[in-house]
């Protein structure tokens, strides 16, 4: 689970290109390239996940779904998005 509270600063930047989403109750860290931004599905999922958590959430951005469930989705359908 990814540590929120004291965390070093350093570890919670995303290298350049790339940004950080939260899955799942444990809040799973995940690192995605900025490409995966132009998908209108993971689009949909950051809408979701601004009305659920709102633009303030000092833990970054959380997406409403499960792990396995983001897990298969970027496995799948954002692959043809970040040619």
């Amino acid at each position: 689970m990814p540590k929120f509270e004291g965390e070093d600063q350093e570890m919670r930047k995303a290298p350049k290109g790339q940004f950080v989403v939260y899955v799942g109750e444990q809040h799973t860290r995940f690192t995605l390239p900025l490409s995966y931004l132009k998908n209108p599905i993971f689009q949909q999922l950051l809408k979701k996940s601004a009305e659920e958590y709102g633009y303030s959430n000092s833990r970054g951005i959380v997406l409403p779904c499960d792990e396995s469930t983001f897990q298969n989705f970027i496995n799948s359908d954002l692959t043809i998005y970040t040619t």
